[in-house]
């Protein structure tokens, strides 16, 4: 009798479990809803009318409603705040190692010619000489002119500016210079060999009508930078030198002797 009451317990106590876990389920996760038509109606015949009292079908299931999910919106303008002063320069890290050589690259247009640069060291020329004169008559204008030549024998190292009839001495020594001109038609003939701003000899020739040669030489110790020029001087008579076309009779020399330091 026991075991067959048992067994009659047993669908309810089956639905009582199915019930307890449909609930406990339900407060977690499902809600219920019912579902159906709370009326039938035939749709075969229009002749037909619904019933004044339909009966209402009504089912209940449970259906998954997935819970809203929120996103927060931060407005980051509003977080933002005002831009801070540039601060120090750090400390410069170490050089890195060195990378490897790149390839070569086009070959460049040759350019242009480059001017002519200044003499090199006079300790290592050991020489100097020019040989230079004037092909044009010089008609004094100025009480204080110097006399600039247009032709060029010797010029060794090109010591010897022809724009500015001045001897640069690179080489200091002992040097030797002469100094030769021409003078007629009764002019005057007046001029020094100067190194730098000092008079160091003069060549004199009276007014003549005839035709006169006249030369100047000297010695002179110069120094490096020394510079050696012929400047024609004008007193109350014109002064003037004088060349032909032809013939050249105003020649201006000089050459070292003899180095300094031997």
């Amino acid at each position: 009798m026991r075991l067959g009451r048992s067994v009659m317990d047993f669908p309810a106590l089956i639905f009582f479990s199915f019930i307890v876990s449909v609930d406990v389920l339900a407060q977690r996760t499902y809600l219920w809803q019912e579902v159906g038509s709370p009326s039938c109606v035939r749709c075969c015949e229009t002749s037909e009318q619904p019933s004044p009292n339909p009966t209402k079908s009504r089912v209940k299931q449970y259906v998954i409603y997935p819970a809203p999910k929120f996103q927060p919106k931060i407005d980051v303008t509003i977080l933002k705040g005002e831009q801070g002063e540039k601060g120090e320069i750090g400390q410069t890290g170490m050089s890195g190692s060195d990378g490897e050589v790149g390839p070569h690259g086009h070959l460049g247009q040759k350019g242009q010619k480059g001017h002519r640069g200044p003499p090199g060291n006079s300790c290592k020329n050991q020489h100097a000489a020019f040989s230079v004169a004037r092909r044009k008559s010089l008609h004094s204008n100025d009480y204080f002119q110097p006399v600039i030549f247009d032709t060029v024998f010797v010029n060794l190292y090109e010591h010897f500016n022809m724009f500015s009839g001045i001897f640069f001495c690179y080489t200091p020594g002992i040097y030797f210079f002469n100094l030769n001109i021409h003078t007629w038609n009764l002019k005057e003939t007046y001029l020094h060999i100067m190194k730098n701003d000092q008079e160091t000899a003069i060549l004199y020739a009276q007014p003549s009508d005839r035709s006169i040669m006249q030369s100047q030489s000297l010695m002179l110790d110069l120094q490096e930078k020394d510079e050696v020029w012929v400047r024609m001087y004008k007193r109350e008579r014109e002064n003037a030198i004088y060349n032909d076309d032809t013939d050249v009779y105003i020649i201006f020399n000089g050459y070292l002797i003899r180095p300094a330091g031997e």
